[in-house]
């Protein structure tokens, strides 16, 4: 048979675990856990045990075990959530001569579990079983269907005897196995099929293990899979065999040209099926998977930044890679992506990354909601900039084999870059600022070619929207503009390095409104201000939006007046409405590519300013007398000893 014993390799790196034993009083479990450790029936057992641990070598996956027996009584109750959220597995027991004790099960410590929001498998375990009426015979499948149906968290239910030691040995390693290699991940219960995340790992196993990328594993493709795997080839009788086996059950998993994908995703099932759930995580961690069915973040090695006015970038290389899984996927070679064309892209992904904010709706479509181009590769920044491990584990899922370290380039920090007077990103984000109907999502539609909508609709947490922005010169330059909700502003601000990340700020507000621009104002005042505290001083631009309605006449004025006191250009002014955005984000981005220019200045940060050149020159001219004074003296004693 395909594959081989889960042992140390798929222990997904646990040095160690920990399950808690609960359940009513009398029930068992302090004398199921004193026989398993012994392997004798006690006597004598104390209400409640001290940590029992069995030793590394008493199942096969060679992890000690710490077992924890808990009080029953209520007046514990702090003590047992503890042991509970610490726990990498919760045994629940119940006696089998105390029927009462079985429904406490789902109508108490089930419930509870959930309640709490404990998050490890459980085992469901039924002691005393020397004791059961034998004139009243029942099927544990039986009793526990409906309760299993209704809790998918219970892993596995067993029946034992601390007694006779029937099954208890049995108890633990269950238990073990509930969190070394559970079957939740991978098995619908309900449906019988595997689970999609299982079905794409396995997917991007197959088309890794496919070298000639003829859609079939031949022999040798299988042997070497087993290799890797197992570390031993298949006996040629062995393989035949299991060709056989896929053909019985799964008419299309073998062709000539060797296993199917179908074929080798029932394998997976038929691991399940007979109970070596461990021989599927064995495969899946030798493949880097970790027990969400991601890629481990330990191998997924990003580059550190040392500065928070650093950010990451995808390289050239990994661009074109992107460019060019777009135009494979792009069927139709209509420059846009159909949502089943990226479902198909991501299919070897755990999910279709962009389903969820911030990425949802963060990028350029089509009028029929097809992905563009630019739209993808926006994306695909986004998620570099926000989340750089994860943009990592998805372009290896989708096929990307180059070296890591040639996937992603730090950039220079920011103040750097001002002080150099250029910048080499090819990627800046935008602070956009802004009371409330200022108009700011209105701006972020029309970035994505989303069309103008006088309804309007608050903007709950933080936004995104990214493009790619064709500069003169035919250089391109992703935007990503970043919405900063009004009654978050004073919290965002109120960390000092919240505007490190910022490579623009634009403020806008409702040209036609007083208090819009009255409040814009002291937003613009306080982005300056917190820039000045913390040598984060970020280049601005003012948006005068809605032009299309009559502008309040102090505003223009005053607001003309604010940009040259604080030294930035007058402001944009625009409408949404009209669809005429001014060539805003191309000014944007120029304003990013002259990074010492329009940063905005108080006049107490002027003032500091003054003080600290006088300082310096003050300090500067008194070495110079110092010196003049040391050559003077050199001099005289040179003639005087002369």
């Amino acid at each position: 048979m395909l594959g081989g014993h889960g042992g140390k390799s798929s222990a997904g790196g646990r040095k160690s675990l920990r399950i808690a034993v609960a359940g009513e009083k009398g029930t068992g479990k302090s004398s199921l856990i004193s026989a398993v450790a012994s392997e004798t029936f006690p006597d004598n057992v104390p209400r409640v045990l001290p940590p029992t641990t069995l030793p590394a070598d008493a199942y096969p996956d060679y992890i000690p075990i710490t077992i924890i027996d808990t009080p029953s009584s209520i007046d514990n109750r702090i003590k047992l959530i503890e042991e509970f959220r610490k726990a990498d597995a919760v045994i629940l027991t119940y006696a089998c001569d105390q029927p009462a004790t079985l429904d406490r099960l789902s109508s108490y410590w089930l419930p509870e579990l959930r309640r709490l929001e404990i998050k490890a498998p459980v085992i469901v375990v039924g002691c005393k079983l020397d004791l059961r009426d034998e004139r009243l015979p029942v099927r544990l499948e039986d009793i526990m269907a409906p309760i299993m149906k209704e809790y998918r968290e219970i892993e596995t239910c067993i029946e034992c005897s601390a007694l006779t030691l029937i099954q208890a040995p049995d108890v633990f390693y269950y238990a073990s196995k509930a969190v070394l290699h559970p079957t939740f991940p991978l098995f619908d219960q309900e449906k019988q099929c595997l689970k999609p995340r299982l079905r794409r790992a396995v997917q991007r196993i197959f088309n890794l293990c496919n070298h000639d990328m003829d859609g079939a594993l031949h022999d040798a493709e299988l042997n070497d899979f087993q290799i890797n795997c197992f570390g031993a080839p298949l006996d040629p009788v062995e393989l035949i065999g299991v060709k056989r086996v896929v053909q019985e059950r799964q008419p299309d998993g073998v062709t000539d040209l060797g296993l199917t994908l179908p074929g080798f995703l029932f394998l997976f099932s038929l691991f399940i099926e007979r109970g070596r759930p461990e021989t599927a995580w064995a495969i899946l961690r030798k493949f880097g998977y970790n027990d969400s069915l991601e890629l481990n973040s330990e191998s997924l090695l990003v580059p550190a930044k040392h500065s928070p006015d650093q950010s990451i970038e995808l390289t050239k290389e990994a661009m074109d890679f992107l460019s060019g899984i777009f135009q494979l996927y792009d069927l139709d070679n209509d420059g846009a992506l159909k949502p089943a064309e990226l479902d198909d892209l991501f299919q070897t992904a755990p999910d279709s990354p962009w389903l969820e904010s911030p990425y949802k709706d963060a990028a350029e479509k089509t009028s029929g909601g097809n992905l563009t181009i630019n739209g993808f590769l926006s994306e695909w920044a986004l998620m570099t900039l926000l989340d750089p491990r994860k943009s990592l584990a998805n372009l290896i899922c989708i096929g990307y084999g180059h070296d890591p370290a040639s996937t992603f380039s730090v950039t220079r920090k920011r103040s750097v870059d001002r002080k150099k007077q250029r910048t080499e990103r090819n990627m800046f984000q935008c602070f956009v600022f802004g009371p409330k109907k200022s108009g700011k999502s209105a701006l972020l539609d029309s970035f994505v070619g989303r069309k103008f909508s006088d309804s309007y609709k608050a903007t709950i947490g933080e936004r995104y929207a990214a493009n790619v922005i064709d500069q003169p010169g035919g250089t391109k330059k992703t935007l990503v503009l970043r919405e900063i909700p009004e009654d978050r502003v004073k919290k965002f601000l109120a960390n000092k390095e919240s505007l490190a990340a910022c490579d623009v700020a634009v403020v806008v507000y409702d040209s036609s409104d007083v208090y819009s621009w009255k409040k814009a104002r002291e937003i613009l005042m306080e982005v300056a201000r917190r820039g000045e505290e913390s040598g984060y001083g970020t280049p601005c631009l003012l948006v005068a939006a809605k032009d299309d309605l009559d502008p309040y006449p102090m505003s223009v004025q005053e607001s003309d007046r604010v940009c040259m006191d604080l030294g930035i250009d007058i402001p944009v002014s625009l409408s949404m409405k009209l669809g005429d955005p001014n060539n805003l984000f191309s000014r944007i981005v120029s304003t990013a590519e002259n990074p010492h220019l329009s940063i905005p200045e108080t006049e107490s940060g002027r003032r500091s300013k003054n003080i600290r050149q006088f300082v310096n020159n003050s300090l500067v001219f008194v070495s110079a007398l110092g010196f003049a004074g040391l050559a003077a003296y050199r001099a005289y004693s040179a003639r005087k000893n002369t």
